[in-house]
């Protein structure tokens, strides 16, 4: 079987260019009928609003306010990457990284795109690199069945909390570090682990300085969401194998097309396409479906970017306004068969964005073994890829016919720089469409409650209040079936 792309095998990027196409035809009316599309007058009042929503963009990255589109360019962390995955690779077995959300997502969705689907399983000969499991929950039985998997001798485990007080990962970084000191005792401990978290601030910048910890930076301004192209995705991914360097030469180039024209700039089309289906079509949910398996986990990825970034209840005036279009996941061709159906004839409240790629790494073509069967003869002699390329583009189609606006993001190819393109593209977007619906897409204070409360229950210090304030709250027994 041919080696998937994104091989760490160079710091020298390769040349970079084709790597994403736009096309929005079924979102216009001409393809789904006015009142679910989108008319010429639509498509030219959107120029003046990405070309403000641009020119706010520019002036807040001067100011240093956006740090994460000038990460693609950034050379001493990735050097720095490079090193510990090449001395790492000879040491270590295994990396696990205790993350979650943004300290997680990025880099499962690059891990599963860019190295073999079957990496963790595959000799260690045949794989080169050390395996990577990502540690995103905190239930019980999955991360002991990530421990039992995992010889702790020839382990690395990668802490991220940028804050340090991550509930989820400081739990999990206690139950590893003490099981390092009890099977293989203290002054091993260091060895075995990587702490990425702020450069100056938080309880584990204090235990790096305190145990002599091996430490990489999360940089001030870059939320979690926001940091896959940090030592946040960029060290395990190195560690993995995966070509860091094409990776990031994909985001620069994202970065570059950023200074195109609005109507050939794809990332403020694709912000100000779904601001239009959202605000003038009701178009409220936005349905991200890659038609590869080794793309299923950038849906999941996207997922916390738009929907933490663009889910507010406030303006940037103040004003009290619930804003934002909910990305839902799905999968082409699996969930033809499972979600399909509600699209197609459901409510009119989505559009469906297919995320393909023109020519699959590995092919397999379908024998001929059945062609004297009229009803399968068609499948004779042609390829997988091919069929799941042409089930994408006939579901478009029938989306179509029906009413039901979507558009689509394509690669020629899966490599590392076009996924890192994509990625980008969608981050620019994604601040972007921030400025459009007029909110602040870096925060998330709507998750912050909840997690006092758990403070609160868990008896964390200064949160007592949280924990009364709980069980305050009016729990009537008479809706509760036993």
């Amino acid at each position: 079987m041919a080696q998937q792309s994104g091989v760490n095998d160079s710091s020298k990027p390769s040349k970079v260019e084709n790597l994403l196409t736009l096309d929005y035809n079924n979102l216009t009316s001409d393809a789904v009928g006015p009142e679910n599309g989108l008319e010429a007058g639509d498509l030219t009042s959107l120029k003046g609003l990405l070309t403000a929503a641009a020119k706010d963009f520019n002036a807040r990255r001067k100011k240093g306010l956006l740090p994460f589109a000038d990460l693609p360019t950034d050379t001493e962390i990735p050097k720095a990457c490079r090193k510990l995955a090449d001395s790492g690779r000879k040491k270590y077995e295994n990396v696990v990284v205790l993350g979650i959300g943004g300290s997680a997502l990025g880099t499962s969705a690059v891990f599963k795109a860019l190295r073999p689907l079957n990496h963790n399983i595959q000799e260690d000969k045949k794989r080169g690199w050390p395996r990577l499991f990502v540690a995103d929950n905190i239930d019980p039985e999955g991360f002991l069945a990530i421990l039992e998997e995992t010889d702790l001798s020839k382990t690395l485990f990668n802490v991220i909390s940028k804050s340090g007080a991550t509930a989820e990962t400081m739990s999990q970084f206690m139950i590893v570090h003490d099981r390092l000191r009890k099977s293989l005792g203290a002054e091993a401990i260091k060895e075995h682990l990587l702490i990425t978290t702020d450069p100056e601030n938080g309880v584990l910048r204090r235990l790096v300085q305190s145990q002599g910890l091996s430490a990489l930076p999360i940089p001030p301004g870059v939320g979690g969401r926001f940091s896959v192209f940090t030592a946040v995705g960029l060290a395990p991914l190195a560690m993995a194998g995966v070509n860091i360097t094409d990776l990031l030469a994909g985001a620069a180039k994202a970065v570059e097309d950023f200074a195109a024209p609005p109507m050939a700039n794809k990332a403020l089309l694709f912000a100000g396409l779904n601001y239009l289906m959202t605000t003038q079509k009701n178009r409220t949910n936005l349905v991200m479906m890659p038609y590869a398996d080794s793309l299923s986990r950038v849906a999941d990825w996207f997922g916390q970017l738009w929907n933490e970034s663009l889910g507010k209840a406030e303006l940037l005036d103040g004003t009290r306004a619930a804003i934002g279009q909910t990305a839902i996941k799905a999968l082409g061709a699996t969930d033809q068969h499972s979600q399909l159906q509600l699209y197609m004839e459901g409510p009119r409240d989505k559009t469906i964005c297919f995320i393909g790629v023109d020519d699959f790494r590995n092919q397999i073509k379908i024998p001929a073994v059945f062609k004297d069967q009229g009803e399968l003869s068609y499948l004779c002699g042609r390829g997988l890829g091919e069929l799941l390329n042409f089930e994408r583009l006939g579901t478009a189609r029938a989306l179509a016919e029906n009413g039901r606006p979507s558009l689509s993001l394509t690669s020629p190819k899966l490599t590392s720089a076009s996924l890192g393109y994509l990625m980008q593209t969608l981050m620019l977007s994604t601040v972007i469409s921030g400025s459009l619906y007029r909110i602040n897409p870096l925060n998330q204070p709507g998750v912050e409650l909840g997690k006092k409360f758990t403070y609160g229950l868990m008896g964390r210090k200064s949160y007592e209040d949280m924990a009364e304030r709980y069980h305050q709250g009016k729990i009537n027994k008479k809706y509760i079936v036993p």
